[in-house]
């Protein structure tokens, strides 16, 4: 019985991702779905979000590098409203910007199952991790959040750091290659010295100085539960 398909970068385009759809409508077996680098767009999105609202046995689905953009993740948010089996989901690289990452973080604000979703590459931009942070306040389910190489810089890792104040079931979120520099730093680290429930922060290539490394040190120190990498 086949559980999983990988279909990383064979051109299949909207049509492809169509026929892909309208077998997912009455697939009962596959669990994950990997479409990546297949350039189906927001059309191609559309037709697996339609399909994601009747099927109930896929869990795990790949649209990275697939250009859906802003539309596309429309699309795909207006899914995940209705959808209550998929767990992972990966966006990566898909230009979806500021309005497509509040088109998914409105879909966070009710969606009660996804635990992982990788927006790397996004360009949302400290508008874009304004809209994560509003959904961080009040969703319960995600646990991995994955928002390397967004542009958000230190304002936008001050509006994820704030949400974590409150947000109690994330575990893992990768802010790296952000730009987000010392203050930003300085916001994370601030977050950690209240959040007992992040385990990993990843900040590669952020240009931490000194006295900002010496103020994350002292918050792992409080916080013993999280760790740098």
């Amino acid at each position: 019985t086949l559980t999983t398909l990988n279909l990383d970068t064979n051109r299949i385009g909207a049509e492809g991702a169509e026929h892909f759809a309208n077998a997912l409508r009455t697939n009962t077996t596959l669990t994950t779905l990997d479409l990546s680098g297949n350039e189906i767009g927001d059309e191609g999105a559309q037709r697996i979000a339609d399909a994601l609202g009747t099927n109930t046995t896929l869990t795990t689905l790949n649209l990275e590098k697939d250009r859906i953009g802003a539309e596309g993740a429309q699309h795909i948010a207006d899914a995940l409203r209705t959808n209550t089996t998929l767990t992972t989901l990966d966006l990566e690289m898909n230009e979806i910007g500021a309005e497509g990452a509040q088109h998914i973080a409105n879909a966070l604000r009710t969606n009660t199952t996804l635990t992982t979703l990788h927006l790397t590459g996004n360009e949302i931009g400290a508008e874009g991790a304004q809209h994560v942070a509003d959904a961080l306040r009040t969703n319960t389910a995600l646990t991995t959040l994955n928002l390397d190489g967004n542009q958000i810089g230190a304002e936008g890792a001050q509006r994820i750091c704030n949400a974590l104040r409150t947000n109690r079931t994330l575990t893992t979120l990768d802010l790296s290659w952000n730009e987000i520099g010392a203050e930003g730093a300085q916001h994370v680290a601030d977050a950690l010295g209240t959040n007992t429930t992040l385990t990993t922060v990843k900040l590669v290539l952020q240009k931490i100085d000194d006295e900002v490394a010496q103020h994350i040190a002292d918050a792992l120190r409080r916080n013993i539960s999280a760790k740098m990498v």
